[in-house]
């Protein structure tokens, strides 16, 4: 035996989860509210025509005991005429009384032409003429009319009413209407009401996910709030759980990587220093494959040093220790100072500033700014050929310090990991003809950035020229 399918709302696939519950709710309460008005007009109408259908036939039976005592005595057709008229009926009930005659058959005489013989159904008629009461829904000029036939003086005349059932019907349209209406009314209650429930069922995963995005942006120690809810405690712990673990876990390798870089460095110091002492000997070596060893092993363990102190350096980000030394800094003389620093010995590179910023002085930490602009000229030199331009722009309540180059550029799918660690062998590896950068100094870069509450990120030169413009964006805290 196949299994049974549950019966499933057809719910659009791209709405969200809060927008599917709306929708889930609305559509419920209008299948509901379709329902149970369907029902009432439906039970409504029997009723309501019943009771109609009923009050005619009493009111025709009581006309037609009168009309028989009258056809009896009246002297011509003109008097049955006038007792038709005399008869108490409503307004929307019209009488009409046929006498069998010999020789004419039958011959109707009804109540001012109101309602003629031939407006009586011939099966109406021909159940009448057999002597049973009858009566019949049908429709008369548009309009719907209930026919009653009665027989009367033992068969020798017929009399028979009409009665309007325009009003029943307009009764019935209006209550139609009213409940329409009220359906309406009910679908638009229950999608907000569905809304509202929407967004209170869902607010403890909108708090999942916005402590998760706080924990990736590197706040270790986000945690949810304890709830009364016995469903959702489970879900608390859970996450509460899983984020003490990963920072734990982040903090362990954090203090890992110190531990080693700390452990690495008095060595290195050591070894760098004999290095230097070899190198300043070089000229005394007795062939060209010494020295080019001290040259190699020279740049390596400059490499190395880099390398520990980028590590060190990092770790402390990961550890959360990294904090701001903010002073009054002029931007513009610092840039300035900056740039010549690290071009020292090399080909000058312009700084452009705009003419508002010239006397620009914020709140920042001096030490970190001059690391940003050291680790991009450095990028600029190992990967874009050299840089090519330094500009300091306003943006708003921000400032940008741009770095240009003149290399090949940055793809378009690179653009987003190259500011990852050791992403210099994946991405940045393609651009670069030197190697020798270690792979942090761009991580390095987006970490400081975002300690001053800014941010980083590479796109084309403005001016069409090959290369790539690094673009550090800072929050102006003027002093």
């Amino acid at each position: 035996m196949p299994p049974r399918r549950l019966l499933r709302l057809p719910l659009p696939a791209r709405l969200g989860l809060r927008a599917r519950i709306t929708f889930a709710f609305a559509a419920s309460t209008a299948v509901l509210a379709a329902l149970l008005a369907g029902t009432t007009w439906g039970l409504t109408r029997e009723n309501l025509i019943n009771q109609r259908e009923a009050a005619a036939v009493r009111q025709a039976q009581i006309n037609a005991n009168q009309m028989s005592q009258q056809v009896l005595v009246a002297e011509d057709d003109e008097a049955i005429n006038r007792a038709l008229g005399d008869l108490a009926n409503p307004s929307s009930s019209r009488p009409l009384v046929e006498l069998r005659r010999p020789g004419s058959g039958w011959e109707p005489i009804p109540l001012q032409l109101a309602f003629s013989g031939d407006a009586v159904p011939p099966a109406l008629r021909d159940t009448v003429v057999e002597g049973e009461s009858a009566r019949m829904r049908v429709e008369l000029d548009g309009e719907p009319e209930l026919i009653v036939g009665i027989p009367i003086n033992d068969g020798d005349a017929a009399y028979y009413e009409a009665i309007s059932f325009s009003e029943l019907e307009d009764t019935l349209g209006s209550l139609a209407v009213s409940l329409f209406g009220a359906s309406v009314v009910t679908t638009l209650v229950g999608g907000a009401l569905g809304y509202w429930l929407s967004r209170r069922t869902l607010r403890p995963l909108a708090n999942v996910g916005l402590a998760a995005e706080a924990i990736a942006g590197g706040r270790l120690d986000t945690r949810l709030e304890g709830t009364d809810d016995p469903d959702l405690n489970v879900l608390v712990s859970s996450f509460n759980h899983m984020a003490h673990a990963l920072e734990e876990r982040i903090d362990r390798d954090g203090r890992f990587a110190s531990d080693v870089s700390h452990e690495l460095r008095s060595p290195l110091m050591t070894l760098a220093a004999s290095v230097s002492v070899l190198a300043s000997r070089r000229d005394e070596m007795p062939d060209d494959a010494s020295r080019s060893a001290v040259v190699l092993m020279e740049a390596d363990v400059s490499r190395f040093q880099q390398l520990v102190d980028d590590l060190l350096e990092i770790s402390r980000f990961d550890a959360g220790v990294a904090r701001l030394s903010l002073e009054e800094v002029r931007l513009p003389e610092l840039v300035d100072q900056a740039v010549a620093q690290a071009r020292a010995g090399r080909s000058p590179v312009p700084v452009e500033l705009e003419p508002e910023l010239d006397d620009l002085v914020i709140r920042a930490d001096k030490r970190r700014l001059v690391r940003i602009l050291d680790n991009l000229l450095g990028n600029a030199d190992a990967y874009g050929d050299g840089p090519t331009r330094v500009a300091v722009e306003a943006a708003g309540d921000t400032v940008l310090l741009a770095v240009e180059d003149n290399g090949p550029g940055v793809p378009v799918e690179d653009r987003g990991r190259i500011f990852d660690r050791f992403s210099r062998g994946a991405g940045a590896g393609r651009r670069s003809a030197s190697g020798d950068g270690v792979g942090l100094g761009l991580a390095l870069v987006a970490e400081h950035a975002r300690l001053h509450g800014g941010r980083v990120w590479v796109e084309d030169r403005p001016d069409g020229e090959p290369g790539a413009r690094f673009v550090v964006q800072l929050p102006v805290a003027r002093a």
